[in-house]
């Protein structure tokens, strides 16, 4: 039918302007594809119709109408970071009766208001980054993790490493804080990984790396900083104070790490870790992840980068301490013990992030577990039970008011029968009984199951008996074979294997 209109007879705006510019017919009509009825309602009115539409009124009364220019205005220019909901507040306690659904108004009323009056934003320049020519480093803090390790919350920070061409992450855990020590080893491992170190280093405002104590000293790169970046042949940078967007390619993606870690951590339903190591591997595994999903980018990249040294430098800081008559030292106002051998004597220490090693001649000694002292006046000690227990057997008392007693239990049941013992026996007792129960646990290496023993007999309501503990974790007597010896007479020597010919 002719004059019937269908979806497909909707004329286009380009339809319409040649339409306008001559005068209408039917054959024009159907040149210019759409039905005669709408070719006459053209000639009619030109306008387009979304044109035609007249405003919508507004179809109840502003509820901001008596206080958007005499009270929200005024508050906006004086403090524009202001919140919606804290504006609203105000106008909330200076009038009785406001209207309860204002909120969404206020806000979308805001929202148009600083569109137009509101203050400059700042404007992010997107960079394009070249491969093999920068890698980025910054520490990011951790707390919404809520990481445990046997028991015990983990207070650390990730170190975040990242070539923003291709898009090669690598993480490490950090148990203080942003030292030249954490940064030295994390950033050595990461360049270690893809095997080349990228011609620029950026970091953030990091003390490790500048001094920023003083205004003047604010360009002024520390020596190490500086012959780290120079071994591996890196230009250093950073980006200037309180503006992360300069650093932005490795500050940015911090959050998809940290949601990363998170959804892992709901999906293995629990966030404790039997020990540190167990953590690191397990941050080690979604790190890995992300970059095999980027292995073709890494591929390339990793042809572009310079090539690494054959050695990775030093990445630790060493010093020199002597071992008190308490069998110790103090290091960064952290008390250690070492065994009792070493007393008056001067080791070389190293200092690692989470651990010291100790040299006290030629020899580096097992390492030590590294405690920080924070802002709180408690002291800190690193305590080992097999360095003094020995010592402490022959003057029990001792133990009594022992500065570093809380740490000297190896384990939590050895502390709960101590004060068992201390409530029900007296401090002579108690001191005697504890004094002796870790030494069976180092001398048969079996801490953990004297532990549950000990756990055990607190639950039926009495105290370890040392003797039967003793027995219960003694080694089993071993049987020596009879061996018989033929003594051989000298007529017969000559008869021994490999004897013939002698002469």
């Amino acid at each position: 039918m002719q004059g019937a209109r269908t979806p497909r007879d909707r004329p286009s705006s380009e339809a319409l302007h040649e339409l306008q510019q001559i005068t209408f017919s039917p054959p024009a009509s159907a040149k210019a594809g759409f039905s005669t009825a709408t070719g006459y309602r053209i000639k009619r009115d030109p306008t387009f119709p979304s044109r035609n539409k007249t405003p919508r009124d507004r179809r109840r009364p502003d509820p901001l109408a008596g206080v958007w220019d005499s009270e929200v205005v005024p508050m906006l220019e004086d403090c524009p970071g202001l919140r919606p909901v804290g504006i609203l507040e105000e106008p909330r306690r200076r009038h009785p009766d406001p209207d309860p659904n204002v909120r969404r108004t206020l806000e979308r009323r805001i929202g148009d208001w600083k569109a137009q009056h509101g203050p400059e934003k700042e404007v992010m320049f997107r960079q394009n980054h070249e491969p093999g020519r920068m890698g980025l480093s910054d520490f990011t803090h951790s707390k919404g993790l809520d990481i445990t390790i046997a028991g015990q919350k983990l207070k650390h920070m990730l170190y975040h490493f990242r070539l923003p061409w291709s898009g090669f992450r690598h993480a490490e855990v950090i148990l203080g804080g942003e030292s030249f020590t954490a940064l030295a080893e994390s950033l050595q491992a990461a360049l270690w990984q893809p095997g080349g170190a990228p011609k620029e280093h950026r970091a953030g405002y990091l003390s490790a790396g500048f001094r920023n104590h003083r205004k003047e000293d604010a360009g002024d790169m520390t020596k190490r900083c500086r012959l780290l970046c120079k071994h591996y042949r890196m230009k250093p940078s950073r980006n200037n104070r309180g503006v992360a967007h300069e650093n932005g390619a490795t500050c940015c993606p911090h959050g998809h790490p940290e949601r990363e870690i998170n959804d892992a951590l709901a999906l293995r339903g629990s966030r404790e870790f039997a020990d540190l190591d167990a953590y690191r591997t397990f941050i080690a595994g979604i790190v890995g992840r992300c970059n095999a999903r980027r292995a073709a980018g890494i591929s390339t990249e990793r042809k572009l980068l310079n090539r690494l040294p054959n050695m990775r430098t030093t990445g630790h800081e060493e010093t020199s301490v002597r071992v008190t008559s308490s069998s110790g030292f103090i290091l960064k106002k952290v008390f250690c013990t070492v065994p009792l051998l070493l007393t008056s004597h001067r080791l070389g220490v190293r200092i690692h992030d989470d651990r010291l090693e100790l040299c006290p001649g030629s020899t580096w000694q097992p390492a030590l577990p590294r405690k920080r002292k924070g802002s709180s006046a408690k002291a800190v000690h690193v305590v080992d039970c097999r360095h003094v227990i020995h010592s402490l057997k022959t003057r029990p008392m001792a133990l009594m008011n022992l500065v570093y007693r809380d740490e000297l239990f190896p384990r939590e049941a050895y502390r709960r029968c101590f004060e068992t013992a201390l409530k029900r026996e007296g401090e002579r007792s108690a001191c005697r009984l504890t004094v002796k129960l870790p030494a069976p646990a180092h001398e048969e290496n079996c801490e953990a199951l004297l532990a549950a023993e000990i756990d055990a007999c607190l639950q039926e309501g009495r105290l370890p008996e040392i003797d039967h503990l003793r027995a219960r974790f003694a080694p089993a007597a071993g049987v020596m074979p009879a061996v018989s010896v033929t003594r051989a007479t000298l007529p017969g020597h000559g008869d021994l294997p490999g004897m013939a010919g002698a002469s």
